[in-house]
């Protein structure tokens, strides 16, 4: 039977800040960035929950995780709680994922308030400052269910053309996904995998500081060897160099992440 009954009770006040990664083009960095900046923000003390929502489980492998084990497909089901689920890594929380999402997905299309099923589960998270969650690189029901659920999102982008022509398809969506989230609003625009040295970096940036109202991160990820090679030893770069250039750039992500957040939930507040 596919459920997403609550675990635990809770209120509006112990709400926790819910980030979606999210890009429509894969190989964008998302998973490095979900992983890299929810490692960072625990490092720096903050109580932190990933949650992995693509059925390749890209961030589960990353992490050393085992997706054979249970996942968070099993908590859609109602086959486990949340609580179940949870694996400790680096000082974080992980809700895998596996194959099994794309079922979940298939069940969702046939549900009640099929947008909501993520949000339902993910509100009896109450022990988290940050909930960040690394979304398919796809417009599917399981990406409006994360934007739903999501406080702001957080869009990785590579400074070149191509990625380029795909963002205003990928700010139409958060608009639409307005119409069932209307509090949802862009964190900002992450330059990723950034190679200074090209000029078409400097004058992409350029275009989209010029042209675009969404906020744009000052911080850049800069590209890495050790990035590219933390995956495979089940960890994050912020832990297996901690001192690389990469980390060193995430490390700032996070400070500016706990920085706008504060300021936009203190504008909330005062609007209320």
């Amino acid at each position: 039977m596919f459920t997403t009954q609550l675990i635990l009770e809770t209120t509006k006040e112990l709400h926790s800040m819910i980030i979606s990664i999210v890009n429509h083009k894969g190989g964008t960095g998302k998973t490095t960035t979900t992983i890299n900046l929810g490692s960072s923000l625990a490092e720096a003390g903050h109580r932190v929950l990933l949650v992995d929502f693509d059925a390749q489980g890209s961030l589960t492998y990353s992490l050393g995780i085992d997706d054979q084990g249970l996942t968070i497909a099993d908590a859609f089901h109602g086959e486990a709680t949340v609580q179940e689920l949870i694996i400790e890594r680096e000082g974080m929380h992980i809700l895998p994922a596996g194959a099994g999402l794309a079922d979940v997905e298939l069940a969702i299309a046939k549900a009640d308030e099929r947008f909501n099923h993520l949000s339902n589960l993910l509100q009896v998270q109450t022990d988290y400052d940050f909930v960040l969650i690394d979304c398919p690189p796809s417009l599917s029901l399981l990406t409006l269910n994360a934007l739903a659920a999501s406080d702001y999102i957080l869009v990785p982008m590579q400074m070149d053309v191509l990625a380029l022509r795909g963002l205003d398809s990928m700010l139409e969506t958060v608009r639409k996904a307005k119409g069932i989230n209307p509090h949802l609003s862009v964190l900002g625009i992450l330059p990723v995998m950034v190679d200074t040295r090209k000029n078409m970096y400097q004058e992409i940036l350029e275009h989209i500081q010029s042209n675009y109202t969404e906020r744009v991160f000052p911080q850049v990820i800069h590209t890495s060897v050790k990035a590219a090679e933390a995956p495979s030893f089940g960890k994050s770069v912020v832990a297996y160099a901690p001192q690389s250039a990469t980390s060193i750039d995430y490390r700032a992500l996070a400070k500016e992440v706990v920085r706008v957040t504060k300021v936009l939930q203190q504008q909330l507040t005062n609007n209320s």
